[in-house]
């Protein structure tokens, strides 16, 4: 499985997965691509009609789907993959799911004799589709190695955390960052447009500032905009916040920040903001605000 070009069954074409697989193609590798929304395609990608009839052409599994029991539906439930899985296969799990779950994956998937590798991502909508993703990635170094084309054909970087469920438990806390540090920034932007700041003004300070984030480089030209488009949705980041805050009660580890954001995120859902991006919490300290924030001509 050490060569360049390898057959592939990629499992998931969302928002991150079509354009990742769509990646794989370009670099050359033998994509069947499975999806559960109908009508999903991939240019150059055969379609496959179940996980299972994916799987059963491929040498690696690539699994990315939204949450954990979507995980558990494409490898265990009726013409899920496991039924084709082979000794000697690999599955590669790209989505962001519990630590603990992926732990008991691992020790089923182990007695087919098929290595698992959670690799869950970080670099959103644009890093997939300009493969310049960063994968956090957890279990066997020698795994990891075989897999190195396909981790090099959609992504930029491949940061090994540890053994398996590191890469999960990483992604956790990386994500418990960033959802602080854009609430930080969202609450920034209220208070300061409330009191007659304008906020290009207020994000030019900051970015000159050593309270520079990448977080806020990559997200304040969007919400100046006004621009609540999908990179990463609401509802994902609200998931990701639930599986953190449950990882943290299993550690005995108390988050009281964390568990105040993800109640604006149960406001933000009660809301319908889900589809939205995760920088839409901003929407809610606005109405509570009494204001608009923007540039000056959007607003």
């Amino acid at each position: 499985m050490g060569e360049k070009h390898m057959r592939v069954a990629f499992l998931g074409l969302g928002i991150m997965g079509r354009p990742m697989a769509a990646n794989l193609v370009k670099a050359g590798h033998e994509v069947t691509a499975w999806s559960r929304t109908p009508g999903k395609l991939v240019e150059g990608a055969r379609v496959a009609a179940s996980p299972a009839e994916a799987a059963g052409a491929a040498d690696v599994v690539w699994i990315c789907v939204s949450d954990t029991a979507a995980v558990d539906s494409v490898l265990f439930e009726t013409n899920g993959a496991e039924s084709a899985l082979r000794e000697g296969m690999i599955v590669v799990d790209s989505s962001t799911i519990s630590p603990a779950r992926t732990l008991a994956i691992v020790a089923r998937l182990a007695e087919r004799g098929v290595e698992h590798i959670d690799a869950p991502v970080t670099g959103s909508k644009i890093g997939a589709e300009s493969a310049q993703l960063i994968f956090i990635a957890g279990g066997e170094e020698a795994a990891i190695a075989r897999v190195q084309p396909l981790f090099q054909a959609m992504g930029k970087l491949v940061k090994h955390m540890g053994g398996h469920a590191m890469g999960q438990a990483a992604k956790l806390a990386m994500n418990l960052q960033i959802a602080m540090i854009y609430e930080g920034f969202a609450e920034a932007l209220a208070l300061a447009t409330k009191l007659g700041v304008a906020p290009e003004k207020l994000v030019d300070l900051i970015q000159s500032s050593m309270v520079r984030s990448g977080v806020i480089d990559y997200k304040a030209p969007f919400v100046l905009k006004r621009d609540y488009s999908p990179n990463f949705p609401l509802r994902l980041m609200h998931k990701d916040i639930h599986l953190t805050l449950d990882a943290a009660r299993e550690a005995r580890v108390k988050l009281p920040g964390l568990e105040t954001v993800e109640e604006i995120y149960e406001v933000a859902h009660d809301e319908g903001h889900d589809d939205l991006d995760y920088a839409a919490t901003l929407m809610l300290l606005e109405k509570w605000a009494g204001i608009e924030v923007g540039t000056a001509a959007t607003r």
